[in-house]
């Protein structure tokens, strides 16, 4: 099998995963999984690049898999919306969480077009794709921490994120795409951030689900 499609597919699954399972885990603790910056930017990005790719040059099988993931991320959203006040200040009326939350979509979806503006539709969406990644992957820890447990996080959620980020950081950093006119840098040097924080993120997880193991098991005892 080609190197390239070896790459797209991992990537393509793993990811795929990720929505998979944080709708799951989002529905059943009534809870999201998903930090919505990151949300909001993947919905934007997946709509837009679905959208472009269909009417331009870039027609592939990723742009299938951008339909289909844009089409899990609403259930996310979904999630997002039907339990995420829960996360927001007492002291704030919930009609400013639906304000707030709307303004940061449409601002997610401004930007995702800015890129493209700026830097053309491939390299745009490979750029805007790993820097919402990197901030994905940070929000991911913020979460760990204020939520002060593993709630709406899994493991599952935590590795697939890493190794489908891995994958393109491979290819498009290492191996190298015509677009870029072979191996891009800037690529491999963020997606190694990434990797770094991710890691980072499935060690704290990994100590705070055993944790949360070891205090329910000592309470069963009682």
């Amino acid at each position: 099998m080609d190197i390239t499609l070896l790459l797209l597919l991992l990537s393509g699954i793993c990811w795929s995963i990720v929505y998979i399972d944080s709708i799951r885990v989002g529905f059943k603790q009534k809870t999201y999984a998903m930090p919505i910056w990151a949300l909001g930017l993947n919905i934007a990005w997946e709509f837009l690049h679905t959208v472009l790719n269909l009417r331009g040059e870039f027609f592939s099988i990723q742009t299938v898999v951008n339909g289909v993931w844009f089409f899990l991320d609403l259930f996310i959203l979904l999630s997002y919306f039907r339990f995420g006040y829960q996360f927001f200040p007492k002291n704030i009326q919930k009609r400013w969480f639906y304000i707030w939350s709307g303004t940061l979509i449409v601002v997610s979806f401004l930007l995702q077009y800015l890129f493209v503006v700026e830097f053309g539709q491939f390299k745009g969406a490979s750029y805007a794709a790993f820097l919402q990644n990197l901030l994905m992957s940070v929000l991911f820890i913020v979460m760990l921490v204020q939520r002060g447990g593993s709630n709406g996080q899994t493991l599952t959620i935590a590795v697939c994120k890493c190794i489908g980020t891995i994958a393109p950081t491979i290819l498009f950093g290492f191996v190298g795409h015509r677009i870029f006119g072979g191996a891009n840098s800037f690529i491999l040097a963020v997606g190694i951030i990434i990797a770094l924080f991710d890691l980072a993120y499935i060690w704290m997880l990994a100590k705070t689900i055993r944790k949360e193991k070891q205090k329910t098991n000592s309470l069963t005892l009682f």
